[in-house]
């Protein structure tokens, strides 16, 4: 329809922000309608034909003797532990605390010290995801090894079973031609020296993978000798190269002179590793890589590194490949497509001036160590990453977790730039949508909000495009060129252009430009060439009443495209909100902790914070979310 009736529900006015929201006088209080049910340390998706067997290898059994058919050859024999406390810095590893207790500069409530926000046990039991996968208790970070093996699809990730706390290993997982599966994971010896180790499937013959035996001799590969001997960790799934019969990995590590880099390492058998003359890739000043990625990527479908070496060796069509490192420096996920060639061991970026660690983001939010795998059974790469906490150790301690796994992505070539990545959800995610609402098109005028009728809006997936009225685009002649996600006053900073889009987690019940509310937006500004850049942006600045979390307004150019409309597709769940806009060009992820709108007590809108700016949300559809778990425990147990 051309617009909503405004005679029930009105635009609102929105004299100096998106302020005034309206009453809602069915809002029930904060507690009523808290979600039941388990959730499990093993997530079973019932999502179609998919089921997700998620086990945590620090939690599961590891057994004392090789399977048959392991393999036994020795390999510098040392001890190593396995560490269950928070190592941190001085042990060379990256601490991996919520933002609260480690960030600051230019974020709101970075450490609110004494004066902790008071949290009851409504709005702690309220932050628990409902189609996120997270532990039934405790911290977890990094997702490792994914794969998929016998019909299942597997993450293993980090976890500390004794609390809410960090405690780290890294881990990639390798499935050999012959079905067989071998575990490479980063250890640390007595020494705090980071090392390789290797670990095999208890009983291959098991789908779930649930105990696994370490191999007797580890560990089985060292720092090498210009590399520190905490500066060594997180593998790569191994590919096999046809030309010499091997399997190669990647470690990433940084110099001593703080650059950033990749190094291959050949083997025959798991055990022994033959270290490939020259640097993979270097960039300076981009510190320690951890979570090293390298893999093809294709426009349609998921390649896998294998098969992709394999027809390059024979000179088959030349593929782009994505390398990727988690930067320890500033914990944000960088990528970069470039062409790797494996006779020379080399990977050139297509872009130097948007090298690994300087240029693209998979996430411009809250999003790290992430790891992707290939999926053989549907042909796709599917990216994992980890979404860590930004409120105090002292609340994650109170509700007794900490940590989530963002929902899981597809990632393809964007063929319609072919400069970056396009993200979107697995489609398996769209099976737990359940009530949908086709709102049409609504017309939002400059400087109001717009208030969605909705059942519930804390488990939501949300699609939306938005068209600007070209006269007000024509008209709007004024270069706005030093506008930023970051420092340009979030979704408050009023431009001709924007900010405008979607109000998420807004309190519903009163009125005020202090009520929380995350702002999920774009802003087109005009540069001086006359050309329009479109920015895609959270603000989290009034994300909730808490002074002891971090804040901050996130985001970054997005490309659009002559004729496209502004699109985004937003997932709420709780205290994450991940955003996809245009298709999937940009992607953000924030955690949110909101202390009024949650329960029934929270809603959504459409806003328009443009000064001279008329926008229509041309296509608007909100699905209700159902929860990923619909099992108890008794139940999984006997899996």
């Amino acid at each position: 329809m051309e617009a909503r009736d405004s005679g029930s529900m009105p635009a609102l006015p929105l004299p100096y922000s998106y302020a005034a929201l309206p009453d809602d006088a069915e809002a029930a209080v904060v507690g009523r309608g808290r979600r039941t049910g388990p959730l499990f340390a093993a997530l079973l998706l019932t999502l179609a034909a998919v089921l997700l067997a998620i086990v945590a290898l620090a939690g599961v059994r590891l057994v004392g003797e090789l399977p048959a058919g392991g393999v036994v050859e020795p390999n510098h024999p040392m001890e190593v532990m396995d560490v269950r406390g928070s190592r941190g810095p001085e042990s060379g590893v990256s601490e991996k605390t919520s933002g609260a207790a480690s960030e600051s500069g230019g974020m709101l409530g970075a450490d609110a010290g004494s004066n902790a926000f008071p949290w009851s046990n409504a709005m702690l039991q309220w932050q628990r995801t409902g189609f996120h996968f997270q532990p039934e208790k405790n911290w977890m970070n990094d997702p490792n090894g994914p794969v998929y093996y016998k019909g299942w699809y597997h993450l293993f990730y980090q976890y500390n079973p004794d609390g809410p706390i960090w405690a780290t290993r890294s881990r990639s997982a390798t499935v050999l031609p012959d079905g067989r599966i071998v575990m490479l994971y980063t250890g640390s010896t007595n020494a705090s020296v980071q090392v390789q180790c290797l670990a095999f499937p208890s009983d291959p013959s098991d789908p779930l993978l649930t105990n696994w035996t370490k191999y007797e001799s580890n560990p089985v590969l060292y720092p090498p000798p210009h590399v520190g001997e905490k500066d060594f960790r997180d593998p790569t799934t191994a590919w096999y190269d046809g030309s010499d019969g091997m399997w190669r990995i990647v470690i990433g590590s940084k110099d001593n002179r703080h650059a950033g880099m990749a190094m291959t390492y050949k083997t025959k058998n798991f055990t022994d590793f033959e270290l490939i003359p020259g640097l993979l890739h270097r960039v300076p000043a981009t510190g320690m890589w951890e979570c090293i990625d390298l893999y093809p990527v294709g426009g349609t479908r998921g390649i896998d590194m294998t098969d992709a070496v394999a027809v390059a060796s024979n000179g088959g069509g030349e593929v782009l490949h994505v390398m990727k490192e988690s930067s320890d420096d500033d914990r944000h996920d960088y990528y970069a497509l470039g062409r790797y060639n494996a006779v020379a061991n080399k990977w050139t970026p297509l872009d130097a001036e948007a090298d690994v660690g300087i240029g693209l983001r998979y996430d411009w939010g809250k999003f790290y160590a992430s790891k992707t795998f290939y999926d053989q059974a549907k042909k796709r790469r599917v990216l994992w990453g980890w979404v860590g906490e930004t409120d105090s150790e002292r609340a994650d301690v109170a509700k007794g977790w900490a940590s989530l796994q963002s929902i899981p992505r597809t990632v393809v070539l964007d063929t319609k730039t072919g400069s970056n990545l396009i993200q979107w959800p697995v489609v398996e995610v769209e099976t737990l949508r359940t009530n949908s609402t086709n709102l049409g098109s609504i017309i939002v005028e400059h400087g109001s909000v717009f208030p969605l009728s909705l059942h519930r809006a804390t488990q939501l997936d949300i699609e939306a495009s938005f068209r600007l009225d070209l006269l007000d685009v024509a008209a709007a002649k004024e270069a706005d060129v030093g506008y930023n996600c970051s420092t340009s006053g979030g979704a408050a900073g009023r431009g001709a252009l924007g900010p405008f889009g979607l109000l998420v987690l807004a309190d519903a019940r009163r009125h005020g430009g202090d009520t929380e509310q995350t702002a999920v937006y774009f802003y087109v500004a005009r540069g001086l060439d006359g050309s329009l850049y479109t920015h895609f942006c959270h603000d989290e600045s009034r994300s909730s009443r808490a002074n002891d979390i971090v804040k901050r307004v996130v985001g970054n150019v997005v490309p659009v495209l002559d004729g496209e409309a502004l699109s985004v597709r937003v997932l709420v769940d709780h205290s994450i909100i991940e955003s996809f806009a245009q298709g999937g060009r940009s992607t953000v992820t924030s955690r949110v902790y909101p202390t009024e709108a949650i329960y029934a007590n929270a809603g959504v809108y459409l806003f328009n914070n443009a000064t001279g700016a008329r926008v229509t949300a041309s296509s608007l559809v909100v699905h209700e979310m159902d929860s990923s778990y619909n099992q108890n425990q008794a139940e999984m147990a006997s899996l």
